[in-house]
């Protein structure tokens, strides 16, 4: 399987995340590459009021530019992008954002597994998914649908996660591709063409 996977440019970074996870950020924006070939969506579970101000904090900790995402959006590589709270993310095949205020899945809206599922439709190989804390099941199904597809799915190593519930109830579901901690993930993502 990783030997398909090394074929396969790098077309669309999805991380996800939940409780413990903006930690997990705010250490690894600043180690990414400022010329990433790629776009990046986040999926953060938070309150439904959210706070517009999460965008601007996440953007000052990146050279990349970084902002929420408005529905109908183009996908454009280089460019990261947040999930506006109490809406699911979705992805079209003219490779555009799609909001959806459908059902919580998990409690959550943005749910991952929805945002994961989504793109693994229209990115397929091209598609990497990361997995960080969280303390509920959320996104081991997305990180399975992107695996069918062709996708790698790749998790925070659970003893590094503030929560580790979320990245362990992945690995304990599933073969995932790579169990990283914060410089790994690093150096994974900005090795990634």
């Amino acid at each position: 399987m990783e030997e398909n996977h090394v074929k396969h440019a790098c077309q669309l970074l999805l991380i996800g995340g939940s409780a413990g996870s903006l930690e997990v950020l705010f250490k690894l924006f600043p180690l990414l590459r400022a010329d990433l070939p790629f776009p990046v969506a986040l999926v953060l579970h938070r309150r439904n009021s959210g706070d517009s101000s999460l965008s601007d904090l996440l953007a000052s900790k990146t050279l990349n530019p970084t902002h929420e995402v408005e529905d109908k959006e183009p996908v454009e590589p280089g460019t990261i992008y947040l999930a506006p709270a109490d809406y699911h993310l979705l992805f079209e095949h003219d490779r555009t954002f799609s909001l959806d205020y459908s059902e919580k899945i998990h409690f959550s809206r943005p749910s991952i597994d929805v945002t994961f599922e989504s793109a693994s439709e229209v990115y397929g190989a091209g598609l990497v998914a990361l997995l960080l804390s969280g303390a509920n099941e959320d996104g081991t199904a997305g990180l399975q649908a992107v695996q069918r597809e062709g996708g790698r799915a790749v998790v925070q190593n659970p003893e590094t996660a503030q929560m580790p519930f979320m990245p362990n109830h992945a690995i304990t579901h599933m073969a995932v591709d790579h169990v990283l901690d914060i410089v790994g993930m690093a150096n994974f993502i900005n090795a990634l063409e």
